[in-house]
């Protein structure tokens, strides 16, 4: 993999919001859910489309806070516009495991 500089790193804007809004999406082509995450003051509650469904319900993602890069262009999901990439890493069986903070910090927070 090539190597990118901090100054490229920088341009990745990754931050911290709280799930409040999950939906099924049974238009996608795999399993997903629709997520409204709360990034706080001045970046505001945007969507993400999530295929994140062999982990968690609609209850476990519910209020619990993720990391995701907010600086991509909206992306169309079949009849749904995805505005952030929420993160996680694969699981052995390619399973979604999300990325988020282990003690409670404040919506908008910058990755650095």
């Amino acid at each position: 993999m090539a190597e990118i500089t901090f100054t490229d790193f920088e341009k990745v804007d990754i931050r911290i919001g709280t799930i409040i809004g999950v939906e099924p999406f049974p238009e996608a082509r795999k399993p997903a859910f629709k997520l409204k995450i709360d990034f706080g003051n001045g970046i505001g509650i945007k969507k993400s489309s999530a295929q994140i469904t062999k982990h968690y319900t609609v209850e476990t993602l519910l209020g619990r806070q993720v990391a995701a890069v907010v600086n991509f262009p909206p992306r169309q999901i079949g009849p749904f516009m995805s505005e952030v990439l929420t993160l996680g890493f694969p699981d052995d069986a390619g399973g979604v495991v999300l990325i988020g903070p282990s003690v409670a910090v404040p919506n908008g927070g910058k990755l650095f």
